[in-house]
């Protein structure tokens, strides 16, 4: 389990594989004791199991494996040499939950419509941002607003939905320590809807088939 605070922003430093299996080599901050083999990372957004860790200078060099599925569903299977992602190390017991309880299991692919710079909110430490985005037909009714989504492994606040589109608000920090500042219009980010919205729909769909 996740929360959405990502604690690191990571480099891709090689793609090796094909469409059925490919590793991925990653440059993170983190310190590679805190790595265990077979720990779960998101790596922004996909929960992905560190195959090898070793130190490197400023921090590690992890290794994922990434399946057909996940290579099929997610933004992984474009990943390339440079690619810049939002890190997050899995919870343990006594953590903080600052963010809202995330899986690591994509659910579909949003879409950037339109990103815009809210002036009125502009300070010596920046100014914050407007991002609408679409999302997948069948993931749409699990987005509520004011409630909680993660894209791209950050959990946010859902501002406004009308249909398809949603918009979340991105304050300066966060385009700082995540890699929000990069995005523009027609990326394309994983999504995962929240957990209590997807079992909530599913527990109405079973009551309604049983009666």
């Amino acid at each position: 389990m996740f929360t959405g605070l990502v604690s690191d922003i990571g480099t891709v430093l090689s793609v090796e594989g094909d469409e059925s299996l490919r590793r991925l080599t990653i440059r993170c901050g983190y310190d590679p004791a805190g790595i265990a083999l077979g720990a779960s990372i998101a790596c922004s957004g996909p929960c992905l199991t560190a195959v090898s860790a070793e130190p490197a200078e400023g921090g590690a060099v992890f290794a994922v494996d990434a399946a057909a599925e996940t290579l099929a569903r997610t933004t992984v299977g474009l990943w390339r040499a440079g690619t810049r992602i939002n890190l997050e190390r899995s919870l343990r017991i006594g953590d903080e939950l600052g963010g809202h309880l995330v899986t690591g299991h994509v659910d579909g692919l949003a879409e950037i419509v339109s990103r815009e710079t809210i002036t009125d909110t502009e300070s010596s430490w920046g100014a914050s941002e407007r991002f609408t985005l679409r999302a997948p037909s069948h993931l749409s009714p699990f987005i509520a607003a004011k409630g909680s989504v993660c894209l791209d492994g950050t959990s946010l606040t859902v501002n406004t939905v009308e249909g398809d589109l949603f918009s979340v608000l991105l304050i300066p920090h966060t385009l700082e320590v995540t890699t929000w500042g990069e995005r523009r219009e027609g990326d394309r980010l994983n999504l995962e809807v929240d957990l209590i919205a997807r079992y909530a729909a599913r527990l109405t769909e079973a009551r309604a088939q049983a009666g």
